[in-house]
């Protein structure tokens, strides 16, 4: 039987064209019978992608993620260390280009792993990279992660690894752009690939930036503790660690208040992710005490007022975010600030010739000044008084917030009850003009139920019916404790923040004692807040820097805050109340030496703990504060103790130093005069009777529209000014014919009886 094609088999004869017709014809029926079933389907299905349309999406955008990061990876290069800003200084220059001082090198010094605890290591990996050793230099949940975080709201967090961090800092810059993110991502996988852990984590803690002009690890190391990196026992390593998120803030020596408590809250996660790791165990963990670092030593280079101005223009640069302080220490900075050699000089004169009068000189040492002053149409901030020497003493009286301001922040209580036309217990609209009652421990009404405060006057006196205007003249106590209420407690803290002063101000909490300033601003702060009422209440942010430069390149500067905190109607009327203080019947009638027309506020707190002025004229704003430490045990001490004298009033060396400084800063410019609104000289009758204080608080006092806070920057329109030539210039005002002139306190250094602050908020 011969044998043939099986019945399966295709015909030898059989054309391939018609075998691919055929297959055609099947898939466009198919086709067909796809798009029939589609079409079918309810309209909404037929707008979402089918499968095959997602997966071929997928396919092409993995198919191109793949090509671009291939090429990428091929282009960037590793390249070689980042050398262009080591061993270079930072040189700051006063306005006029004359140099004011240079922070000197970099100080780092390298040391291999071998001689570098363990502990450190450790802790650094529990601080920023909890991935260290398993991943492959980029950590991808860790990014996204922190992307996640950053897009809801849920507060901003890197995703950088030790690795990509040291990739950074060594061979890259600190620029802030996604092309340098990705390339910093490339070079991090590269270097993984090229050098072990051990290798990176070396290069990394030689090259971190640690606070206190210490780079690397072992700097670091002899900058907070004393010792060598290879002798650094758990707590210490996980201090330093947790320096390496934030150097300046986490520094507990200078810190305060809430950045002291986020800098132990950071010490605690490191240690706990050291538990976590296995690295330290929980009862190890739970006898750790936290390790206070020594006190910092001055950088060489920088002694006199240099220090303090260099470190206000080093905060103005950290805080607004022109740059961190890893970059600014890293050297090549050259920086113009605003401060004027000749202020500056005028300054620290007056000072230390007001200090040479103190009758006991001997004890000079313990007294302490801070002070700073501003150019009030600008915001500049023009000179400052640090201490007596930054290379002996590098805390910065100028910005220290531990100093209760006293009287000084009776200004804010007047500006809440004016900006808002607060009324008295009995229903009158206050004006400079209303009559209180200035008995001393009058208890204050329309407290929230509760609440008593019966502050007393200065050497407990009496003033019986006085107005506003007087009762800041005589600064009595009584009176402004009242005016407070009635303008509402919360009213007054927004005051005292739509001037300048920082919201977390140490004790700025809205009760009755923050009235008559129990609350700690800075001079600095308090320069601010008073310019805010020489500029008829145009709010201007201070600032210390104005042209950054490195390379021959320069760098953008923010712009400053400026708003219209308080109706000019309001700020005229506060500086014409203001100028009472500064008469022959005032608290501040020393000021009147200066032979200008002048306006401010004296301000003495408990125990003559602090003493202040604060003043200005139309051209310059100047805040002068004083204090006393025992130079040995830096505590805190009586300021007539330390002078030699019964008791410093705040118009007495603060206002000499005061008068002394603006005489010779305001040498040779024009004696100007307020200009006025009309309507602030005179205060609208207060026919009213007014009512017995009782022992039980009447009826609250009608609560006043909020003043813009800093977070709701809202511009109240100010009232229109006169024309050039209509302003009216308020002169001082008499004394009210009610008032029994004050008595000066005795001793021949102690002007008119100054009130203190009631209670004291205590030392920090």
């Amino acid at each position: 039987m011969s044998s043939g094609p099986s019945e399966s088999a295709v015909p030898a004869d059989a054309n391939w064209r018609d075998l691919l017709r055929t297959t055609k014809q099947a898939r466009m029926q198919a086709r067909q019978m796809r798009r029939a079933a589609r079409h079918a389907m309810p309209w909404w299905r037929r707008t979402l992608p089918t499968w095959r349309m997602v997966l071929g999406g997928l396919l092409t955008v993995l198919l191109f993620s793949v090509t671009a990061f291939t090429a990428l990876y091929l282009s960037v290069q590793v390249p070689a260390p980042n050398a262009a800003a080591v061993n270079q200084s930072n040189i700051y220059y006063y306005a006029d280009g004359t140099e004011l001082g240079r922070t000197g090198a970099v100080n780092r010094a390298s040391v291999p792993l071998s001689e570098i605890s363990v502990n450190v290591q450790h802790a650094v990996v529990a601080a920023e990279d909890r991935t260290f050793y398993s991943n492959k230099g980029v950590d991808v949940r860790g990014i996204l992660r922190g992307a996640w975080r950053t897009v809801t709201g849920k507060g901003l967090q890197g995703g950088s690894t030790i690795t990509q961090q040291y990739v950074r800092s060594y061979y890259l810059t600190q620029e802030q752009t996604l092309g340098r993110k990705v390339k910093e991502a490339v070079i991090a996988i590269k270097v993984n690939e090229t050098q072990s852990k051990d290798a990176v984590m070396a290069g990394y803690l030689n090259t971190s930036y640690f606070g206190r002009n210490a780079y690397g690890v072992q700097a670091a190391a002899r900058a907070y503790y004393g010792v060598r990196a290879s002798q650094l026992n758990v707590p210490q390593s996980a201090y330093l660690a947790a320096l390496l998120k934030a150097p300046s803030v986490y520094d507990v020596s200078t810190a305060t208040g809430a950045n002291r408590a986020a800098a132990i809250a950071r010490w605690n996660y490191v240690l706990d992710g050291m538990v976590e790791l296995g690295r330290l165990s929980s009862a190890e963990r739970a006898r750790m005490a936290f390790p206070t670092p020594k006190a910092p030593r001055p950088t060489p280079g920088v002694s006199g007022q240099a220090g303090y101005l260099i470190d206000i223009a080093r905060r103005y640069l950290v805080d607004n975010k022109i740059m961190d302080d890893a970059t600014l220490a890293s050297g090549g900075w050259h920086i113009t600030t605003t401060f004027q050699k000749k202020n500056q000089d005028a300054m620290v004169a007056a000072v230390k010739k007001e200090l040479r009068r103190l009758p006991d000189t001997r004890k000079a040492k313990a007294i302490r000044v801070g002070a700073a002053s501003v150019d009030p149409s600008t915001g500049k901030i023009l000179a400052a008084y640090g201490g007596p020497d930054y290379a002996s003493q590098s805390y910065n009286d100028a910005i220290r917030h531990d100093l209760q301001a006293g009287s000084t922040f009776k200004p804010f209580d007047l500006a809440a009850a004016l900006q808002h036309h607060a009324t008295t217990q009995d229903g009158r609209t206050i004006t400079p003009g209303t009559r209180y009652d200035g008995t001393s421990r009058r208890c204050v009404q329309g407290l929230p139920r509760g609440l008593r405060y019966c502050p007393p006057n200065q050497d407990d006196r009496d003033y019986g019916r006085i107005t506003l205007r007087s009762a800041m003249m005589k600064s009595v106590n009584a009176v402004y404790a009242q005016v407070g209420a009635d303008a509402g407690l919360a009213g007054v803290r927004r005051a005292a923040i739509a001037a300048g002063l920082p919201p977390d101000t140490p004790d700025m909490s809205p009760n009755p004692s923050l009235t008559l300033g129990v609350a700690a601003p800075s001079p600095l702060d308090m320069a601010e807040a008073y310019a805010t009422f020489d500029n008829h209440g145009r709010h201007i942010a201070t600032w210390s820097v104005q042209k950054v430069t490195r390379n021959n390149k320069s760098y953008e500067l923010p712009g400053h805050k400026d708003i219209q905190a308080f109706s000019r109607t309001t700020a005229d009327q506060v500086t014409s109340v203001l100028r009472g203080v500064v008469s022959t019947e005032g608290t501040g009638y020393r000021a009147t030496g200066l032979g200008r027309p002048a306006a401010g506020k004296t301000g003495t707190t408990d125990n003559n703990l602090s003493a202040w002025f604060v003043g200005y004229t139309p051209q310059l704003t100047t805040s002068v504060a004083m204090f006393a430490e025992d130079p040995k045990t830096h505590t805190r001490i009586s300021l007539g103790t330390a002078a030699g004298i019964s008791r410093v009033n705040g118009g007495s060396y603060p206002a000499r130093i005061w008068t002394t400084y603006m005489a010779a800063a305001l040498k040779g410019q024009p004696v100007k005069d307020f200009q006025l609104l009309a309507a602030t000289e005179t205060d609208s009758p207060t026919t009213a009777p007014a009512r017995k204080p009782t022992s039980t608080a009447p009826a609250g006092t009608p609560t006043p529209t909020p003043l813009p806070g800093p977070s709701t920057p809202t511009v109240v329109p100010p009232t229109p000014s006169p024309g050039p030539s209509t302003p009216t210039v308020v002169p001082s005002t008499p004394p009210d014919p009610t008032v029994v002139p004050s008595t000066p306190s005795p001793g021949p250094t102690e002007p008119p009886g100054e009130p203190s602050t009631s209670p004291s908020s205590g030392e920090p």
